[in-house]
């Protein structure tokens, strides 16, 4: 073969390779597919989540298996229930599910960290511009092999990762738990109240027709009468006044649960949750079961896996190589190895952050159950004072005001009619009855967040209880794997 033909014959060849090493290349890559928002959909799914439960009814199944204080059956049509309201808000509230597609991404990064580096293919060539001069050519093929036990780091690191976001939906389902149940109380009390007013109308209304007969007979001067349609417009206008507090305590309850404001579920209002004795007050409940906590302690361990990662990372791996050349028309076998020497840099600016992070994430546990303590102390504090007042009101007060209502309608039939004393009782008696309202509004989130604070009981799943997002996640979490993304994505 003369110089002339064996450039031509060189570049066919080498376009061959190419062209080849191309192909490998692709073989491996993933392709893109396009996926686009619609809202529009979403609004009717969002308007419809109501008109199929199955996969909310087989969720509740699974989920009361595992806590005792959820409800075993989901069935809305006879009216929703704060219990499974909870089962609600777990499959669709949209902070948990935002929580869950994160945590799908830790999840990705931690099935594929740990990965070798993909080999380096290599060309180099030269031609000597004659046309006879010989063509000149190297082919490399280099792979570094981890031989400093990086990539097992890695792997450990992006497990820590993925556990810290496990914990984080375990406290943001803890957390939206506590949510519903203070706002179903808050719009449970705003309904009640509502009905008070109501009534308290229709008795204003029975004094100011007596009021004018009175007034007319010249037994009542106009100026008490004038005070006594006074208090009928005002309460009328408190009855207005109560009513948008329903309806906009029902839409706030209603974002909750995952459900659009126009909803037509029925809500059954109730209070229940408020302790009947004392939860042991243990700090080391609090540290043992508190769901922020665990977050933080996940959050320490990512960092001082990353710190081990970085002090991995200044011990070098070894790249070897190899190839096949051509040179003055001989050809020739490549050979190389390259392993970098940990002197001058040795990834000290990386240690170093990752050490200062490490006592960042400290800290941040530490504060944090500072925080949680003086939150607990003062839950409790609320729920006792609140406590006692409300007994007070129970034992005492209310029944005292129902009696002397008792007796002024007595009166009032027998035709004895005093009507400043019988207004006077109406709205003393409204105002306890609401102030009492209050109190077991106060006395019951004081207990939700002595709830909160101490943690779900151990008969409760310490992972992840709402339904998966997609497949790979659901796979990795507990109770999880029967509903599809197409339903958790409703």
């Amino acid at each position: 073969m003369n110089n002339l033909t064996r450039p031509l014959w060189m570049r066919a060849g080498l376009s061959r390779l190419g062209s080849a090493a191309t192909l490998c290349a692709l073989v491996g890559c993933q392709s893109y597919e396009r996926a686009p928002l619609n809202l529009p959909e979403h609004r009717s799914a969002f308007s419809s989540r109501l008109d199929n439960t199955e996969a909310i009814e087989r969720f509740a199944e699974r989920l009361a298996q595992q806590d005792e204080a959820v409800a075993e059956r989901f069935d809305p049509t006879d009216g929703l229930t704060q219990a499974e309201g909870e089962v609600l808000a777990l499959f669709y509230n949209a902070d948990l599910r935002i929580a869950r597609l994160d945590a799908g991404v830790a999840l990705a990064t931690f099935e594929t960290a740990g990965l070798w580096e993909d080999p380096e293919f290599g060309f180099d060539g030269a031609e000597i511009l004659s046309p006879a001069g010989p063509f000149e050519y190297g082919l490399t093929l280099s792979l570094t092999i981890p031989v400093s036990g990086r990539l097992g780091v890695e792997k450990d690191r992006a497990g820590a990762a993925y556990e810290a976001d496990l914990r984080r939906i375990v406290d943001a389902e803890w957390r939206t738990r506590a949510r519903v149940r203070s706002a179903w109380a808050v719009w449970s009390a705003a309904s009640e109240r509502l009905r008070l007013l109501r009534e308290v109308v229709g008795q204003v209304e029975r004094v100011a027709s007596i009021t004018d007969r009175l007034e007319s007979a010249g037994e009542l001067t106009r100026v008490e009468a004038r005070l006594l349609r006074v208090e009928l417009v005002e309460t009328r206008a408190d009855i207005a006044q109560a009513d948008l507090d329903e309806t906009s305590a029902k839409i706030r309850l209603l974002g909750l649960l995952g459900l659009s404001p126009d909803s037509s579920v029925e809500l059954v209002p109730g209070f229940s949750g408020v302790r009947d004795g004392d939860v042991e007050m243990s700090v080391d409940r609090l540290i043992e079961a508190n769901t922020l906590l665990a977050v933080r302690r996940a959050e320490y361990q990512v960092a001082e896996e990353s710190l081990r990662l970085e002090i991995r990372e200044q011990y070098p791996d070894i790249t070897l190589g190899t190839g096949f050349g051509s040179e003055d028309g001989d050809d020739r076998l490549l050979l190389g190895l390259s392993i970098p020497i940990p002197v001058l840099n040795a990834n000290r600016a990386g240690i170093a952050q990752a050490r200062a992070k490490r006592d960042v994430a400290r800290v941040a546990a530490e504060t944090t159950f500072e925080r949680l303590a003086q939150e607990l102390a003062l839950a409790q504090a609320s729920f006792d004072a609140v406590r006692v007042q409300r007994e007070a009101f129970e034992r005492d007060l209310v029944p005292m005001l129902d009696e002397q209502s008792s007796e002024v309608e007595r009166l009032a039939d027998l035709g004895e009619v005093n009507t400043l004393i019988l207004l006077e009782t109406v709205t003393r008696r409204f105002e306890a009855k609401s102030r009492l309202l209050d109190l077991r509004l106060a006395e019951l989130r004081a207990t939700i967040e002595i709830t909160r604070l101490l943690g779900p009981d151990e008969s409760e799943p310490a992972a992840p209880v709402g339904p998966a997002t997609d497949d790979d996640t659901a796979s990795h979490t507990t109770a999880r794997g029967e509903v599809s993304a197409e339903e958790a994505s409703q």
